[in-house]
């Protein structure tokens, strides 16, 4: 099942930085991570803004809810989530 996944990141003034750069870091290897493993199947930066669009290919809502809960930046993120279907009028057959 596909997800339109909208994430901002919202890191508090007063977290000291040495803690923001190693939650960062470890965000991006988990990132890399379920980017290598296709259930996280685009990530693209927001232009102008600590933010993501991405689309996430999961067995569904449960897993979905999972994944991002357990984000190293989870805590600090505003997410907006959109499960996608198919469009009758598309004309990619890997898109499912």
């Amino acid at each position: 099942m596909l997800f339109h996944v909208e994430m901002t990141v919202n890191i508090p003034h007063d977290l000291p930085s040495q803690v923001a750069n190693e939650l960062k870091a470890t965000e991006r290897e988990r990132a890399l991570e379920l980017q290598r493993s296709g259930k996280w199947r685009h990530l693209w930066r927001m232009a102008g803004r600590y933010a993501n669009v991405s689309v996430f290919d999961v067995s569904g809502p449960s897993e979905l809810h999972e994944i991002l809960s357990a984000l190293p930046l989870f805590p600090f993120m505003a997410i907006k989530v959109t499960p996608l279907c198919r469009h009758p009028s598309a004309i990619r057959e890997d898109d499912t």
